[in-house]
């Protein structure tokens, strides 16, 4: 009980977005409780990686282009410094308003301390308010090169660090698998589980990215399907080789992923994150069709 409550008084104390974002308490309590609900318990999203690539847009061909498209639900990928400033979060939501979108999840830029974990635990913590604020509870985080700032090792310092915080502000800490990255194989998960053992600390699963590494995915989902809390569809051209196609034109089998997970019950989003390269005169008309590829799954 009194580390629970130590750990409250510096999120309060310290101004885990209370500061920064320039919101008094009340108002903090009254953006927790703005998350996204929904009837459906399985849903489609985008990533705005697929429409901004991987630059610093400030999400203005993703806003060009979602209207065009039958996407409701955005993961916005705040890589960069204005799209996670004070101004940067309510610039977001604002936009999202206008058009009728539902932000789901904020991925920030990945774990990796190397001797300084401190400045880890502050943005994680920070990527969990910002999304928050925006009236969800998933942050996503995928690692860094392998072997680099500090392996796996600085993952979980992290993770152990945030966790607790995590389960008091209700929000899901996404662990992202990536190809030559910190965060990869089987037995990186079966480390990060074992060493935090929390609700809120979970996969997102990135089908292609497991391909790319030479990983069985339904070998993923037997072993780890009551950890996988979102799933990644995209398509790469050849196992080993992470490189995305649009859907139909390579070897990830996301169909079969998604049917087995949702006979385990999986309850989540289904995020279309066709990274580029990609065929910009067709983008839209490939987006449109990969809704209509999965929409099946919405439940």
């Amino acid at each position: 009980m009194e580390n629970s409550t130590n750990r409250r008084d510096f999120l309060i104390k310290a101004g885990i977005g209370i500061a920064g974002l320039g919101l008094m308490p009340d108002q903090l309590s009254a953006s927790s409780n703005t998350y996204h609900t929904s009837v459906k318990k399985v849903e489609l999203a985008i990533a705005t990686i697929t429409m901004d690539g991987f630059g610093d847009q400030n999400f203005e061909e993703a806003f060009q282009i979602l209207p065009q498209l039958p996407f409701k639900n955005v993961e916005f990928n705040c890589w960069y410094g204005q799209t996670l400033t004070p101004n940067g979060i309510r610039n977001i939501k604002e936009r999202c308003t206008q058009f009728g979108l539902t932000p789901v999840c904020v991925q920030g830029s990945s774990f990796g301390a190397d001797g300084n974990i401190v400045k880890d635990v502050s943005h994680k913590l920070w990527n969990m308010q910002a999304a928050k604020e925006l009236g969800c509870r998933r942050v996503k985080f995928t690692g860094a090169t392998r072997g680099k700032e500090g392996g796996l090792d600085a993952v979980i310092s992290c993770l152990k660090e945030i966790a607790p915080a995590a389960e008091e502000m209700d929000v899901l800490i996404l662990v992202e698998n990536h190809a030559n990255n910190n965060i990869e194989t089987l037995d990186d998960y079966h480390r990060i589980f074992e060493a935090v053992d929390s609700s809120h600390v979970g996969m997102c699963m990135d089908n292609a990215h497991f391909d790319g590494s030479n990983i069985n995915l339904l070998e993923v989902v037997e072993t780890f399907h009551s950890k996988i809390l979102h799933i990644d569809l995209k398509d790469t051209e050849k196992f080993g080789i992470h490189k995305v196609v649009n859907f139909g034109e390579g070897v990830t089998q996301n169909d079969a992923v998604v049917q087995k997970m949702l006979e385990y019950n999986y309850e989540g989003y289904l995020l279309i994150e066709m990274a580029p390269p990609r065929n910009e005169l067709t983008l839209i008309q490939d987006l449109n069709r990969a809704y209509d590829l999965f929409q099946k799954y919405e439940r």
